[in-house]
């Protein structure tokens, strides 16, 4: 493929994906970077930017190795990130024929896997075998936008392994961009999940309406029920107020790039669910994780009613109103 071996796989080529290839094309020589649409690697080709998603980026071609074929792409790199959107991961990987339990698989992916109701790291384990010490969580909080712009922005790197979170922040790093380790890998990928569920409620709160001060009180509230859930899931001696829980909850609630606010303030301003996901550009995680986590939520019974009311608005036909009406009379 090319002499000089490529020292990380991304797969996917959506905003967060082209975000990730631009901060690894400044430490690493070469990329090697699995995209479905032939359409997009043939414009990447002639006009070295994605057409779709952070267009104003152009990347130095011959550093980028493109590829339709999910298998050359996995099998090219020890190092393997996955950024696509959960409800579509086993599709991508429908054909995968490589095995990649011995690979450090990265997943920069802020949802969970509908079909299986787990997130990201537990489906890696269950269903292609890669021990947890294998897999690195790559959370906020940061948009894709702004590293775009090369505004600066911290990434949370989450490993069992010390030595394997360092070595994937290295990849990533830059003047602009900032890590931070972790070992919580499962209490920062439900945060990334639980915290689309609540920029949804925020948004709709918004469409609704309600002021900045209700939304503070809405936001402080989740970050509170995020950490009833997380640790029913998972006990670990976890700060909820650091950057990948409480910072990537409020950048999500409140930032003009999140399409998750933007789905719930849609349907706070009367649009109906079918015709908001219908009318989005960009997927909103949010709205798979909502039921995945109040079926997850049946066995562990945590309370959570700010997600139940996001649960009852999107698959239970709740007025927006009607639920976050209901929510003050619970909100401290």
């Amino acid at each position: 493929m090319t002499d000089i071996r490529p020292e990380v796989a991304v797969v996917g080529s959506g905003s967060w994906a082209t975000g990730i290839v631009k901060l690894l094309s400044e430490n690493c020589n070469k990329i090697v970077w699995y995209i479905r649409e032939p359409e997009i690697i043939e414009h990447l080709r002639e006009h070295h930017h994605n057409p779709k998603f952070l267009s104003s980026v152009d990347f130095e071609m011959d550093k980028l190795i493109l590829t339709e074929d999910i298998n050359e792409a996995v099998a090219s790199s020890d190092t393997i990130i996955f950024v696509v959107p959960s409800a579509f991961l086993k599709t991508t990987l429908a054909d995968l024929s490589v095995d990649i339990s011995q690979k450090t698989i990265c997943s920069a992916i802020k949802g969970i896997v509908p079909e299986h109701n787990t997130i990201v790291g537990d489906f890696m384990h269950n269903q292609y075998k890669v021990p947890y010490e294998n897999l690195v969580i790559l959370s906020g909080p940061t948009h894709a936008e702004e590293i775009a712009m090369e505004k600066l922005s911290y990434l949370t790197v989450a490993s069992l392994k010390r030595s394997k979170a360092k070595n994937v922040a290295a990849l990533l790093s830059g003047f602009y961009l900032r890590t931070v380790i972790s070992d919580d890998i499962f209490g920062t990928e439900y945060a990334a999940v639980l915290k689309n569920i609540y920029a949804i409620a925020i948004g709709v709160a918004h469409g609704l309406g309600y002021g900045d001060n209700f939304q503070a009180v809405l936001l402080s509230n989740s970050a509170r029920e995020m950490k009833r859930f997380i640790s029913k899931i998972y006990k670990n001696k976890r700060n909820i107020t650091a950057s990948a829980y409480l910072g990537d909850l409020l950048v999500t609630g409140y930032s003009q790039f999140s399409r998750n606010r933007m789905l719930g303030n849609m349907l706070g301003k009367g649009s109906s669910v079918k015709y908001a996901l219908l009318n989005m550009t960009m997927i909103a995680e949010g709205y798979y994780a909502s039921k995945c986590i109040f079926m997850i939520n049946e066995k562990v019974g945590a309370k959570i009613p700010i997600a139940d009311a996001v649960y009852n608005i999107l698959y239970k036909e709740m007025k927006p109103s009607s639920a976050i009406q209901g929510l003050t009379k619970l909100l401290k």
